[in-house]
């Protein structure tokens, strides 16, 4: 892989990093209810679900289920019935107030931060489409594929670490702006909803959309 290439790729995986989207969602979610440090597990979950479907692309699979009508469709229901329940979830999560009249919410463990992270990416038929039509780009048929892989999987993931943890600082840093129930309701309310509207967005995500 020539560096011409590599830092085309990273141009690119920085712009798909940025763009607005479920798992920057989810990470303003989690470091303005959280805070960044417990945000990390839920992120380090997006970039484990991020690597599945990057292999799974890599490897040839992904371009098998965007061939499969029934398959992309199961997987694309799944990841929009997923955002939906995380979403509503939120909607529906309680808020208590402790003595000192300080709302209080109820953090998830490790183990669940990191599985919404991983579920949130592995189930999101956007990330196939894109790896599919993006991945073969950067790859050179003459070299062996796995040590290219891996370098694209590596940068990729790097990148996403750090935007994903800005995104988490950044929500984090108006904690001191949800100190009462009531604003804590209403940014539950607000990240539920953009959840819920993620995942009706993706049931129109069309699978000839990788051929665009």
């Amino acid at each position: 892989m020539s560096f011409a290439t590599w830092i085309t790729f990273f141009v690119a995986a920085c712009i798909i990093a940025v763009s607005p989207g479920s798992g920057a969602v989810l990470s303003m979610s989690h470091g303005l209810s959280y805070g960044v440090r417990r945000a990390s597990a839920t992120i380090i979950g997006l970039q484990t679900g991020l690597l599945l479907v990057f292999f799974i692309a890599g490897a040839g699979v992904g371009s098998l289920l965007l061939a499969s009508e029934l398959a992309f469709n199961v997987v694309k229901t799944v990841g929009a019935l997923y955002l939906i329940y995380l979403g509503l979830s939120q909607w529906r999560a309680k808020v208590s107030i402790s003595e000192q009249k300080q709302a209080e919410v109820e953090v998830p463990t490790v183990k669940k931060r990191f599985l919404t992270g991983f579920l949130t990416n592995a189930t999101n038929p956007k990330g196939i489409i894109f790896m599919v039509a993006v991945l073969p780009q950067f790859i050179t048929h003459e070299a062996p594929l796995l040590p290219q892989l891996l370098i694209l999987a590596v940068t990729m993931c790097c990148i996403d670490l750090v935007v994903m943890h800005s995104y988490a600082f950044l929500a984090s840093s108006m904690q001191r702006f949800f100190r009462d129930a009531g604003a804590v309701k209403k940014q539950n309310r607000v990240f539920g909803g953009l959840l819920m509207a993620v995942g009706a967005a993706l049931f129109f995500v069309k699978r000839g959309g990788a051929a665009a």
